[in-house]
């Protein structure tokens, strides 16, 4: 039976009870329902779609950048997020000249300037400041412009792969034109011009350097100002040179400019990182090096061949933030022979010379005359001692934490201490309270802290001692175990007082360095005092009182 056209939907039929008729106002809202849930859906689709190309390319190329892209500016223009967080690590505004310089550790800390005496530390040693620093602090500074230094000391504070590989690849004799220097990093040729350069004087280095490309016109803006050459005392003489394409470590020195992946660019960290794989230190916090030893070995360790980018989250932070020597007496060296603790680097410098043979040691101390080790600044090492390194936590992932930038997950590049940052940085993996853990770290660093002032007071009373010793006469034969003991309590205060994060990185150790230090300084103290006792009364036949019990009457 055909259906009248004008035939009502009868839901009697199927729900019975109901009067049959649809409201039309109920079917409105219906559709309209429908119709906003469609329009939702179709907007949660696209929006999802769209962050996911978004993550896929998080970038827009707008200019391009190549291997003398030294010019952070220029990176700027491609990674603006990253750019501005870069900037951010002078403050909110780039403090220069004599007057915004930071304080002077020898002022907080009168005893380093006995620590140091007869080396250029002595004379000018102050607070560290940001990554934007870290070349204008180290050309103004007394030590480079008092103190004949080595080139070496530019191959952390300076963005420096552009220079190694034009003197390397002309030492190779192969081109060495701007545009064969802009084509590939040429890893072989960086390490050859880093050798090459390494023991020639600071300002002759720093000049070969004002020559090079930065990959911008010369009448670019620099993203921070530029040091004075020489310094601020107008009696100290310097050579003119015009610093306007030296830029401190940039994008370069840490991402391959046509892929952004993270790469390893030092040659000291490259040799230093070859020699820890081939010894038999324990590694286990370091993956690839572990899979490196079990295989051929034909080719040294290479972190960028074997390294993952979690172990490349520590090692790009590595190249710089280390202990090494860097004089001119030798190529600039990490000494990780032996492993990465105090006492195996310790061990790895004891063992080394010079090229010419002789014994190897930073400085003489201007007091006692004893051949003395100078520690830098040993972050890494500390580090792979403490419970964080033991968990898998990168230096990235407390001092770069990951953040949301829309759909990108992106590293925070204002590199700071993550007590600015605790939430990003700490609660990640911390489920505490902010202030409980901002109390954990300043009770460690207060710990850290006191227990260096007691090893302190330990070496000046150890130093006093010695040059007793040598004011009554003695030789510096009969004093040379007495420098031993010296050399092993001023490296150990040394090590933990240079290292930047105040013993947070390792505290456990780090009081065991420090103990370790107050135990020889003691140890050459008694020893100093015994040379000047003649006659000491034999004490093998004192009584000695018989155990009466716990609590004897």
């Amino acid at each position: 039976m055909q259906k009248s056209p004008n035939a009502r939907f009868n839901l009697s039929r199927y729900f019975p009870g109901h009067t049959g008729v649809v409201n039309p106002f109920v079917m409105g809202l219906v559709t309209g329902i429908t119709a906003l849930l469609t329009i939702i859906v179709v907007y949660v689709l696209v929006t999802m779609f769209e962050h996911k190309t978004d993550a896929r390319s998080p970038y827009l190329r707008v200019v391009e950048v190549d291997e003398t892209s030294t010019d952070p500016a220029l990176w700027g223009k491609n990674w603006p997020h990253h750019y501005n967080q870069y900037l951010k690590t002078a403050g909110d505004k780039f403090y220069g000249g004599s007057s915004a310089m930071p304080e002077s550790k020898l002022e907080e800390d009168p005893w380093l300037r006995r620590l140091y005496a007869g080396y250029a530390f002595s004379i000018d040693y102050r607070e560290a400041r940001g990554h934007a620093y870290m070349l204008y602090d180290q050309v103004v500074t007394e030590r480079v412009n008092k103190r004949s230094q080595a080139g070496a000391c530019l191959h952390c504070h300076a963005s420096t792969t552009v220079l190694y590989r034009k003197v390397g690849l002309e030492a190779m004799g192969l081109p060495a034109d701007e545009s064969a220097l802009a084509r590939e990093f040429n890893q072989e040729a960086v390490v050859r011009g880093f050798r090459e350069l390494s023991q020639k004087p600071y300002h002759k280095v720093l000049s070969l350097l004002a020559d090079m490309p930065d990959g911008t016109p010369k009448e670019s803006d620099k993203p921070f100002q530029s040091p004075p050459v020489g310094g601020f005392d107008p009696d100290t003489p310097h050579p003119e040179i015009n610093l306007d394409n030296v830029h401190p470590v940039s994008c370069i020195d840490c991402h391959k400019p046509s892929t952004m992946d993270l790469r390893i660019t030092r040659p000291g960290f490259l040799q230093g990182i070859a020699d820890l794989a081939a010894s038999e230190a324990d590694t286990s916090i370091f993956p690839s090096i572990e899979t490196w030893r079990k295989g051929s070995r034909k080719e040294p360790y290479n972190p960028n061949l074997s390294a993952n980018r979690h172990e490349m989250r520590s090692f790009t932070c590595a190249q710089c933030h280390v202990e090494y020597y860097c004089g001119n007496k030798m190529t600039l060296t990490f000494p990780w022979s032996n492993g990465l603790k105090a006492e195996d680097i310790e061990a790895d410098w004891e063992q080394r010379t010079f090229r010419d043979g002789s014994e190897f040691y930073d400085y003489e101390h201007g007091e006692t005359g004893a051949k003395l080790f100078k520690a830098q600044h040993p972050e890494f090492e500390l580090w792979s001692q403490g419970i964080h390194a033991r968990s898998g936590v990168s230096c990235a992932d407390c001092h770069m934490p990951y953040e949301r930038e829309g759909a990108m997950k992106l590293s925070n590049h204002n590199v700071s201490s993550p007590m600015e940052n605790i939430n990003n940085a700490c609660q990640t993996c911390h489920n505490v309270p902010e202030n409980d853990l901002r109390d954990r770290i300043l009770t460690i660093q207060a710990n850290t802290a006191e227990l260096r002032q007691r090893a302190a007071a330990a070496m000046t009373e150890m130093l006093d001692s010695i040059l007793e010793a040598k004011a009554s006469g003695f030789s510096e034969t009969s004093l040379s175990e007495i420098y031993t003991l010296q050399r092993k309590a001023m490296w150990r205060l040394d090590y933990i007082s240079s290292e930047n994060s105040r013993g947070f990185h390792a505290d456990q150790e780090s009081a065991k360095i420090l103990a370790e230090s107050i135990d020889y300084a003691r140890q050459a103290t008694t020893a100093a005092l015994r040379l000047r006792t003649t006659g000491s009364p034999d004490i093998s036949d004192l009584p000695v009182e018989p155990v009466k019990g716990v609590t004897p009457r």
